[in-house]
């Protein structure tokens, strides 16, 4: 193969990245948006360690498993990867790559269960971040970036993995503002004003909050757009409208200046029977009934812990920590960012738990600081996996049992190999769908001591 050449392949398997792989003279190549049965042809990219990078020129034959999409914005923005598949499908699809990496990377000899499929597989996002900007004829837009395009913005003002509201929201918000002359921020030269509109929706709980977010360039009177918006009819119970100042020039919404133009700044969400104040700027699972079967998954995997101490590390805003407490003799939560170790306090004080506490600090450095033993450690990091040295120190805590759970099916490779290699045995895996249409997927792992 040589960069630029034209081949024609089949899409054989897919990757834990969304991209069809096919093969010549037993050469991998790697190519965007194929999906698995198609072929076609390409153009070579790149080359780098004998795997090829490529795009698609043609698509001479469509795969058996591709359906009629059922959104009219899948392949122009980049939420979706799998729009164009059966559901049933893509599971099959996920399972087989998780199963494939594990096995290619000589993880063998536990139970891989059946994956839970999400409760809903439309309109279940709880939570987006939609940017201000301009489309590909140079229109204002609001939505989503355009796939492989940055600087450009989709309104996916119908988009099918939201609820209905959040579409309503979307076209008011970008309607009011085109009437009332309201600048949009470039991201190129970091001027103008509107940047971000962030909803969240509480799904089983059943309440909105909106939060419009903009540089402080302009002192603009929002009180005209938040009556809009309360006087529109939603499905939801709206509970808050806020304003939030960022003039940081990173893409990221972050928290500078807050102000509450009706309402209040949080929301209240149900999960297993319990309650769970969720902020603004909190994070949460962005699928409500998704996260209570990956719960259910860790609480099962768990057993009996009634007499058992439980460590929850990189806990967040110690969701699955609050659900072990009613069932656990304690559980120490463990958060590197202060203001969702506030948030766990909270929600903990607000369901009423008396054994469960938490700090604020590096996992690694705060379990040097701990004087207490774990019979259990549940690990939910971020998508870069565990630090070496938490993994280090909770290897020598000894725990009988670890849970971890894992969005990022590579990084749990890596560390499971070194819990192997250091004294325990995988048992059993559970995927759980959590992010249909796309490649993504949560996975809980039971990891036993060995004897």
């Amino acid at each position: 193969m040589k960069r630029n050449e034209e081949i024609i392949i089949n899409i054989e398997e897919m990757d834990t990245k969304g991209l069809g792989i096919g093969y010549i003279d037993n050469k991998k190549i790697k190519v965007k948006n194929a999906i698995l049965g198609e072929k076609v042809k390409v153009r070579v990219k790149k080359i780098k360690n004998d795997i090829a990078e490529a795009n698609i020129i043609e698509i001479i034959e469509k795969s058996p498993i591709e359906r009629e999409n059922k959104c009219k914005h899948f392949g122009e923005c980049g939420g979706c990867t799998y729009q164009n598949i059966d559901y049933k499908e893509q599971i099959k699809i996920k399972a087989d790559t998780a199963r494939k990496l594990f096995k290619n990377e000589g993880l063998e000899g536990f139970e891989f269960l059946e994956i839970e499929t999400s409760p809903k597989v439309h309109e279940y996002r709880n939570k987006m971040e939609y940017t201000f900007g301009k489309d590909k004829e140079g229109s204002k837009a609001l939505g989503l970036h355009k796939k492989g395009r940055f600087n450009e913005i989709v309104t996916t003002d119908e988009c099918n993995i939201v609820d209905e509201d959040f579409n309503k929201l979307l076209k008011l918000v970008l309607n009011f503002s085109l009437e009332n002359g309201i600048p949009f921020y470039n991201s190129k030269t970091h001027e103008g004003f509107l940047r971000h509109l962030v909803v969240r929706k509480a799904s089983i709980n059943n309440e909105l909050l909106v939060n419009i977010v903009s540089t402080s360039q302009i002192d603009y009177d929002f009180s005209k757009l938040a009556d809009k918006i309360k006087n529109t009819i939603f499905n939801s119970k709206l509970v808050g409208i806020l304003h939030t100042q960022n003039d940081s020039l990173s893409d990221a919404v972050i928290l500078e200046n807050l102000n509450i133009l009706y309402g209040r700044d949080y929301l209240i969400e149900k999960l297993l029977g319990l309650k769970f104040k969720i902020n603004a700027f909190s994070f949460f699972q962005t699928n409500s009934y998704g996260a209570e079967l990956l719960y259910k998954t860790v609480r099962e995997f768990a057993g009996e812990i009634l007499n058992k101490t439980v460590f929850d590390l990189y806990c967040g805003t110690g969701t699955i920590g609050i659900i072990m407490a009613p069932m656990a003799k304690k559980v120490i939560g463990i958060e590197l960012v202060e203001e969702s170790v506030k948030s766990a306090r909270e929600n903990a004080e607000i369901n009423k738990l008396e054994n469960i506490i938490f700090f604020a600090g590096d996992v690694a450095e705060k379990l040097k600081e701990i004087n207490e033993t774990p019979d259990i450690v549940i690990l939910d990091p971020p998508r870069s996996g565990v630090n070496y040295k938490a993994l280090e120190d909770i290897i020598n805590f000894n725990p009988e049992k670890i849970i971890y759970v894992s969005c990022n099916i590579e990084s749990l490779v890596r560390d499971l190999k070194i819990l192997n290699e250091r004294g325990y045995n995988i048992d059993k895996i559970k995927c759980v769908d959590m992010f249909p249409h796309t490649y993504h997927l949560e996975c809980v792992v039971r990891i036993q001591r060995k004897k």
